[in-house]
C-alpha cells in the first residue's frame, strides 16, 4: 500500500499537535512516576509515546490510516 496524502492542513495540524501532547504526557508520567513503577505503568507509558510519534508522522507525512481504510473522519 502507498502512503499519499489524503488529509488537509487542518487535519494535519491536529495530529501534530495531538502526537506532542501524547509525548508530552509519556513523558511527565514517566518523570512523576504516575501511576507507579510497575510493568503497567512502564506499558502504558510505551503506549503513550508510541501513539504520539504514529500521529505526529500521520501528520508531517499527511497521510491518515482511518481514512486510507476507507472510513471518513471530520478533519
Amino acid at each position: 500500500m502507498k502512503i499519499r496524502c489524503n488529509i488537509g492542513t487542518g487535519g494535519r495540524i491536529i495530529r501534530i499537535v495531538t502526537g506532542i501532547i501524547l509525548i508530552a504526557d509519556a513523558v511527565l508520567l514517566y518523570r512523576f512516576g504516575f501511576p507507579g513503577n510497575g510493568f503497567f505503568s512502564r506499558f502504558l507509558q510505551a503506549v503513550l509515546l508510541l501513539m504520539g510519534a504514529f500521529a505526529i508522522f500521520e501528520g508531517a507525512v499527511g497521510w491518515c490510516v482511518i481514512r486510507a481504510m476507507g472510513k471518513k473522519t471530520r478533519f
